[in-house]
């Protein structure tokens, strides 16, 4: 037993990206020598099924603690990082957009894929996530629907505010406490699980969407990290008026490295939020930012939305107007915020961008399929500019609010304030 605890401690002791990067390095070691280590993959599925199974627990448990202890109202930490999230979301489009024009795509096409309840208008995306808000809220938890989750949270916890006495609302945080808890355990075994979803990646996926989709997956790739190093920063940047790199990198590094492999905004939820908790910021506040943005904020959606539609009116010989791409920058931002938090969430709104230049839909239904192909490496790049977004456009509201009231910012960014490393 003193074996197995001296282990754990020694585990432990050690840098949690430390034991990341080394997950990393062995599982490319595995992959490379030994091609059928069913168990290692399934060390990455179960990471990922424990992150996406507490999440929505996670997140309803937070919000509903938050508003029943918190203060009347929403401060304007919230308005502004709602607007920081829609304004990168739409500059991303924009990215996008120019990246199109300066470098054309065409697209090798391949057979035509089905896919159930594909929407063919922006009303419909809208519509749909409004729904969703509405939706039963058991079966939002269920499914993971988080725009449901967080109404119906916000909805319970103000009730619970109003009407719950001080020993229910003590209940509410002890079980927030206690899935916090669960997500600092399951987060803490991340090395193992980025282990066997590098193994998993390596071992199956080929070089052939590097050769075939090269510089289409080159554009997309590009056009997302100039959001990630140069876009996002400056939006940060005139937000707080200091050097906002080491909070980029540091979003980067701690929620960007487990969103790439995981592929999935929702499953990276509770990841950023314990990041936001080593930032040193409001529980009020990141209950509610991260879910929202994994959401909303959709920089990644947003691109490969426009640079896949653009590419698709292109392989059809479609000529498209400068308006009409503006057009389409709006499509995106707007159409992004409706796509679901899940690997490959995005390329099924390609053929309602591609129905506002006339390509056929079977057209656009190849092109989703192409999305599918090269989504090993496009969908990791989107989830990991998305989820890192989260955390970073929400600790930029939170040290907004910070400078507004004469707080020292933390010593990373300059200021005084000691945060976890």
């Amino acid at each position: 037993m003193k074996t197995v605890k001296k282990i754990i401690d020694s585990y432990n002791s050690v840098s949690l990206i430390l034991r990341i990067i080394c997950g990393l390095v062995l599982g490319t070691v595995l992959a490379l020598f030994f091609k059928n280590l069913g168990i290692v993959s399934l060390l990455g599925d179960l990471f990922v099924g424990a992150l996406k199974a507490i999440a929505p627990v996670l997140v309803l448990t937070l919000v509903v603690s938050a508003l029943a202890q918190g203060d009347e109202k929403l401060d304007s930490r919230f308005g502004l990082v709602l607007m920081l999230y829609m304004v990168s979301t739409f500059l991303a489009s924009v990215v996008a957009v120019l990246g199109s024009y300066l470098f054309p795509q065409t697209i090798k096409l391949v057979a035509e894929i089905e896919a159930d309840s594909v929407p063919t208008g922006l009303g419909e995306v809208l519509g749909n996530l409004l729904k969703g808000m509405v939706a039963n809220p058991v079966e939002a938890v269920m499914s993971g629907r988080y725009i449901g989750i967080l109404f119906w949270a916000a909805v319970i916890g103000m009730g619970a505010k109003k009407l719950a006495s001080p020993a229910t609302k003590k209940v509410f945080a002890d079980l927030a406490e206690i899935i916090s808890q669960v997500v600092r355990w399951i987060i803490n075994l991340a090395p193992f699980g980025i282990m066997g979803l590098v193994y998993a990646n390596v071992a199956t996926n080929g070089l052939a969407i590097f050769t075939d989709y090269g510089k289409l997956l080159a554009l997309l790739v590009g056009c997302m990290l100039l959001v990630a190093l140069v876009v996002d920063p400056l939006i940060a940047f005139l937000v707080l008026r200091v050097n906002p790199y080491p909070l980029v990198f540091r979003c980067l590094r701690e929620s960007g490295i487990t969103a790439f492999f995981t592929r999935s905004s929702a499953a990276n939820i509770p990841v950023n939020m314990e990041l936001c908790e080593k930032l040193g910021m409001d529980r009020e506040m990141y209950a509610v930012s991260i879910p929202l943005g994994a959401t909303i904020n959709m920089d990644g959606a947003a691109v490969t939305i426009a640079v896949m539609s653009l590419a698709a009116a292109n392989t059809v010989g479609i000529h498209v107007s400068l308006p009409a791409a503006l057009a389409l920058s709006f499509v995106a931002t707007l159409g992004a915020c409706g796509a679901s938090g899940v690997a490959g969430g995005s390329l099924l709104l390609i053929p309602m961008a591609c129905s506002l230049f006339g390509v056929p839909a079977d057209v656009a239904m190849q092109v989703v399929g192409v999305g599918f192909i090269i989504g090993v490496v496009q969908d990791s790049v989107e989830t990991a500019l998305n989820s890192s977004g989260d955390a970073m456009f929400a600790a930029t509201a939170e040290y907004a609010k910070w400078k507004k009231e004469g707080k020292s910012l933390p010593v990373f960014l300059g200021g005084t304030t000691k945060t976890e490393i």
